[in-house]
């Protein structure tokens, strides 16, 4: 049977009931619905997380002030000692590979009223097509020319909450990579608009970081109506710089089960 082109993402776990497919694979849907997947599966990671990190003590811990005074929090220090011991696994060398997936955490939601971390599009929050299993599961998929994705995992009492989570980031990064192909947007263009930071450390340096970010001209580097999504991956790009993750790494906390279980 011949699969036609499509995007499609599902979940059914406890209360979560959502569904949307996308069958009009021109670029300009194509990009829309993959950050709609990415706005999701980043808003219900927290509730994943809850299970090796105090989500609740990660957002005790947020900065406060302008963007470059909460980023110079974010790189400090104290902030990183605070942030692991708000990891919730007794193991040294375990607790340390948790260490990304909490920093991206406490980026998210202390950037979240400063900076684009989420796509300007709303989430998938109702069920619009048929899902495909009764039973409970996490189910994303895509095909649109050569491009094939399936991504799926079927929930039963011996799934944890870190296989959930890992699933979620892993469909984040697939639709965080494929965006900026289908929004056009000048992925060059904006590394080398912030090529003259490498790894940047001194206040100085962090307050021109910011300043760079807050002037960042997302109308040079995409179409008019996806500006928002240059400026959400330019965050990324500025993020780099100071050694911050914006979305929780599928592959450490895959690392993570591999080692722990």
């Amino acid at each position: 049977m011949r699969v036609v082109d499509h995007i499609e993402f599902t979940a059914r776990h406890g209360p979560w009931l959502v569904g949307e497919r996308l069958e009009e694979m021109e670029e300009e849907k194509i990009a829309k619905f993959l950050a709609r997947i990415s706005n999701t599966v980043n808003n219900k990671l927290p509730d994943y997380l809850t299970v090796v990190i105090d989500v609740e003590g990660v957002r005790a811990l947020l900065g406060e002030g302008e963007l470059w005074e909460v980023l110079k929090h974010l790189r400090s220090p104290g902030t990183s000692r605070k942030l692991n011991a708000l990891i919730r696994e007794e193991d040294k060398k375990l607790r340390k590979i948790l260490g990304d997936v909490a920093k991206a955490l406490l980026v998210r939601l202390s950037l979240a009223n400063l900076a684009p971390v989420d796509y300007p599009v709303e989430p998938i929050s109702e069920v619009r097509v048929k899902l495909p299993y009764e039973e409970e599961h996490v189910n994303f998929t895509a095909k649109h020319d050569r491009w094939i994705v399936v991504k799926r995992l079927m929930i039963d009492e011996k799934t944890s909450q870190l296989d959930v989570a890992r699933l979620l980031a892993s469909i984040n990064e697939t639709a965080v990579s494929k965006i900026p192909v289908y929004a056009r947007i000048d992925v060059k263009g904006i590394k080398n608009y912030f090529s003259t930071f490498k790894k940047v450390r001194k206040e100085e340096d962090i307050k021109a970081l910011a300043e760079s970010l807050e002037a960042f001209p997302a109308e040079e580097f995409a179409p008019k109506e996806f500006k928002g999504f240059a400026a959400r991956h330019a965050l990324g790009v500025a993020l780099s710089k100071l050694g911050l993750p914006l979305d929780v790494p599928a592959k450490v906390l895959e690392k993570y089960l591999e080692k722990s279980g």
